[in-house]
């Protein structure tokens, strides 16, 4: 195989693996749920939109605790019809918290807008406007009685603002019943912080003893349902645990089964591109229990849950106890999330090649810390990438221009002995040994930078700090394709060039194919985040330099 087939399937081989990727976004089988543990059903939920009716495939027994005593399920009732809607704002959030279950039905984020064009609308991450739903639930499991995510709780006030000179903010529902029992539930927002404390203050004003659990969980829909998207990027739940630090959850996952494991130290979460809720135990040493649910089964209005419940409590008469979880509803900045709970960067999901690309984004970070531009930092970063490749990229370049000196002699020798393989083989074979010319000597200097390369694909793909980032001119958003295709443009003409320096493959099929590569390239890239394009554009104008200064030495120096 000469180097030009080389870069061909190279070449055909990245494309593929993008069509693969969303290929298996909308077509392949579900994960193997062989990675969770089989649980006791749960018991379907519902939705404000419907109740649903239980899986009765699967029997509904209580799970056991570690005491040996059973933990209710989480089940199906009815929404209430009193709820409230209470107004948050913070410096960094625009809440609704709605009196029912004090779930939090929408989340604006204050610092991200929706897109450079609308500066001044944030973007919306959690709502229950259809067609999304994506909502924040909690509330208290006992054998006796206690609020649920749908019981109806008792505001102070219907709007909270965190004030300038505060420095937190605390949002407290009232619930209680007749037997003495009372519940706050209590947000507590910081100034600049996308983490939420939560806490359920169980008072016990009875004659006897109260046990229960808190439990939180993350409901949203999938209103794509899974279609096609050309840049695929991971939309659903994952988990983790010491044995398993990131471990994605599908949609698929949850239908085919009900997932349940316990475990220390871990979280859950559900993702979306740039943006992450998760559920985060308050104290790393406590088990939890963590449970995935499909709600309104088979119906338009389906919908799943990933959620954790708390160790149990027990409230004796006349005391007070608190159980109380943590919970991020914001943009995946990786700083932010692993100080918050082990890995929980990892759900900025770098793929396989995360070990190469969590230092490429250090080293990107850093210089962007310099220059102050994400897009002046994705071309230094290239130019260092090109660097530290240098020789490696030398030495294939120097391959391929002594196979382009050779061309003539290689297409005589192919004339000589077409009608005989085995001859034309062995002439050519001789050539390159006269020749001192290894075939195969520029692939592996592009071999060993493709998980490089990958990488830096995902970093520039999944990085928050590049959304909406500007450039210069008319690129004010890195994060979508060019508006007017001049990046792409350039790409097609730069990949156009770097095929006339190299030699010309002796396969006219081949040949045929490496012509139309720029203008397949170039079509498809037009759809591409302008940040990707841009490092593509600078790597392929180094490379042609590169090249072209080798290809020139060559021929100046024969010898």
């Amino acid at each position: 195989m000469d180097t030009k087939r080389f870069l061909l399937f190279v070449a055909l081989g990245l494309v593929s693996l993008m069509l693969w990727q969303n290929w298996q976004q909308e077509y392949a089988s579900p994960a193997q749920t062989g990675r969770t543990t089989s649980a006791p059903s749960s018991g379907d939920d519902n939705t404000d939109a419907a109740p649903a009716e239980p899986d009765r495939s699967i029997p509904e027994l209580p799970a056991e605790t570690a005491d040996g005593r059973s933990e209710p399920e989480i089940v199906a009732s009815s929404p209430a019809e009193s709820a409230e809607q209470i107004r948050v704002q913070t410096d960094v959030y625009e809440l609704a918290i709605s009196t029912a279950g004090g779930d939090i039905r929408e989340a604006k984020l204050l610092e991200y807008p929706v897109s450079v064009k609308s500066p001044d609308d944030p973007y919306v991450l959690l709502t229950d406007a259809r067609p999304l739903l994506y909502v924040a639930q909690g509330g208290l499991l006992s054998e006796q009685p206690a609020p649920t995510h749908k019981s109806v709780y008792q505001a102070e006030q219907s709007e909270y603002v965190l004030d300038e000179n505060e420095s937190s903010l605390e949002v407290r529902l009232r619930w209680s019943d007749s037997n003495g029992l009372a519940v706050d539930k209590v947000y507590r927002f910081e100034r600049g912080s996308y983490a939420i404390d939560v806490r359920y203050e169980v008072s016990n004003n009875s004659s006897s003893d109260w046990r229960g659990w808190a439990y939180g969980q993350l409901l949203r829909n999938d209103p794509d349902g899974g279609g096609a998207r050309l840049i695929y990027t991971y939309t659903g739940a994952a988990l983790s645990s010491p044995d398993n630090r990131y471990d994605k959850i599908s949609f698929d996952d949850m239908r085919d089964k009900k997932l349940e494991r316990r475990t220390v130290d871990g979280w859950a979460a559900m993702l979306h591109h740039y943006f992450v809720t998760a559920l985060i135990p308050a104290n790393r040493d406590d088990e939890y229990r963590y449970y995935s649910l499909v709600v309104n089964r088979n119906t338009p209005d389906e919908a799943y849950a990933i959620g954790a419940t708390t160790p149990a409590q027990t409230v004796a008469a006349g005391e007070q106890k608190v159980l109380e979880h943590r919970l991020y509803i914001g943009p995946k900045l990786q700083h932010v999330l692993e100080d918050l709970a082990p890995s929980l960067e990892l759900t900025v999901d770098y793929g396989y090649l995360w070990f190469i690309a969590k230092p490429l984004f250090w080293i990107l970070e850093k210089i962007h810390d310099l220059v102050g531009n994400w897009g002046w930092s994705i071309i230094l970063l290239t130019i260092l990438i090109k660097l530290v490749f240098y020789r490696l990229s030398a030495a294939g370049y120097r391959s391929m221009a002594k196979m382009r000196r050779v061309q003539p002699r290689l297409l005589a020798v192919r004339e000589r002995y077409a009608n005989d393989k085995q001859r034309l083989n062995q002439a050519m074979m001789d050539l390159y040994k006269t020749e001192k010319i290894n075939p195969l000597g520029g692939c592996f200097p592009i071999l060993v930078q493709i998980p490089v390369f990958i990488a830096l694909y995902w970093v520039l793909l999944e990085s928050v700090e590049l959304r909406q980032a500007p450039f210069i001119l008319w690129l004010n958003d890195l994060s979508i394709p060019d508006p007017y295709f001049v990046l792409p443009l350039v790409m097609g003409v730069t990949m156009f060039i770097q095929q006339k320096l190299n030699p010309a493959p002796l396969d006219p099929v081949q040949e045929k194919i490496m012509t139309a590569l720029p203008i397949v390239f170039t079509v498809f890239f037009a759809f591409f985040p302008a940040g990707l394009v841009l490092y593509w554009v600078v790597n392929n104008v180094l490379s042609i330099l590169q090249q072209w200064m080798i290809t020139r030495n060559l021929e100046a120096n024969p010898a």
